[in-house]
């Protein structure tokens, strides 16, 4: 019997760009655009990216390559979130955002590829010629999934996330928290609590900067972790902390769908709001405005957030220079 020899790892045959941006320690689409001589990449990043696919034999899926060059003139945009009864596809998160988008690109001739994470996978999201991506995901899982694509992509976002090279736009979710953490301390709020899940970038930000502000007067905010962005998250997160008896004045809640949630289970256990416990949201949604009582809130100026979304990802298809960008937030004081 002839044994047959099987085939080494990261040969020739078998590299992957994956493998090929490990060995070069930096992401696939850096790797992609240092193959394909982008300027976007540092001569350095591109020259080493170069010498490791020589040496090991690597070569560009040149006619893949080259079917994006003559342009669909389609942007994929995918909503990394699952809709809900609670949370639909008809918020201001994600419409205001794929209203901006959807404006920008049709204005420059493109069309729209609206689609999910489910479908992401499709030949027509795989031929458009760049991807915007809604959301980060937990531990930035839905940007390491949309990278092996290797599309010119643009995400929606926490900027500065562990090294990351991506462009995104988002919010400057830090200084939203901290704004919130400011406001606490003017009430003379002393046991604050922040609800929401710091695995997601801009959940993790938006703590950053409300527990570091509250910790410069000696205050530490408990958190209560809460993977779903909904109103029944904030009612349970209540409910658990009235449960285990946690002293608490004040609530800071990821989304305003979460501090909505958060305000019913109160009332419900005969809590006045704001007299015993203050709430504030992140948003600034019509729902919030119109609750009561009315929220207080941090603003995001979502449509202009998807307006800038799609120029980056125009420029980078463009292959013009392509920075990361914040917007500022503003603290909307109502009723509670």
């Amino acid at each position: 019997m002839v044994e047959r020899k099987k085939k080494a790892p990261n040969t020739p045959a078998s590299l992957t760009m994956a493998d090929l941006a490990g060995l070069a320690g930096v992401s696939t689409i850096t790797v992609s655009r240092a193959l394909s001589g982008s300027a976007l990449v540092s001569p350095a990043t591109r020259e080493r990216v170069q010498q490791l696919a020589r040496k090991h034999g690597y070569k560009l899926n040149v006619s893949a390559r080259n079917l994006r060059l003559r342009r669909s003139h389609a942007v994929a945009v995918i909503v990394e979130m699952t809709p809900t009864p609670e949370r639909t596809m008809w918020d201001p998160y994600p419409l205001a955002l794929l209203g901006g988008i959807s404006q920008e690109l049709t204005s420059a001739g493109y069309n729209v590829l609206l689609t999910t994470r489910q479908a992401a996978g499709d030949v027509a999201v795989q031929a458009a010629d760049g991807l915007i991506l809604l959301g980060q995901g937990a531990h930035q899982d839905a940007v390491h999934a949309y990278d092996r694509l290797g599309l010119p992509m643009v995400v929606w976002g926490a900027a500065g996330v562990g090294g990351d090279e991506h462009i995104v736009v988002g919010s400057d979710n830090r200084h939203g928290g901290m704004s919130v953490a400011e406001r606490f301390v003017s009430l003379g709020r002393r046991h604050p609590v922040f609800i929401g899940n710091p695995d997601h970038p801009e959940m993790s930000q938006r703590f950053a900067g409300f527990d570091d502000e509250l910790g410069r007067h000696g205050i530490k905010p408990q958190l209560m972790r809460r993977s779903d962005f909904t109103l029944e998250s904030g009612v349970q997160a209540v409910r658990a902390l009235h449960n285990r008896r946690v002293q608490f004045d004040a609530i800071f809640a990821g989304s305003d769908l979460v501090a909505m949630g958060a305000i019913r289970a109160l009332v419900e256990l005969g809590q006045s709001v704001p007299q015993d416990v203050s709430v504030i949201g992140y948003d600034d949604t019509p729902q919030g405005a119109t609750f009561l009582p009315p929220l207080s809130t941090v603003r995001q100026n979502w449509q202009e957030g998807g307006v800038l979304l799609a120029r980056k990802v125009l420029g980078i298809i463009r292959g013009e220079p392509v920075e990361s960008q914040m917007l500022p937030t503003a603290l909307v004081l109502r009723s509670t």
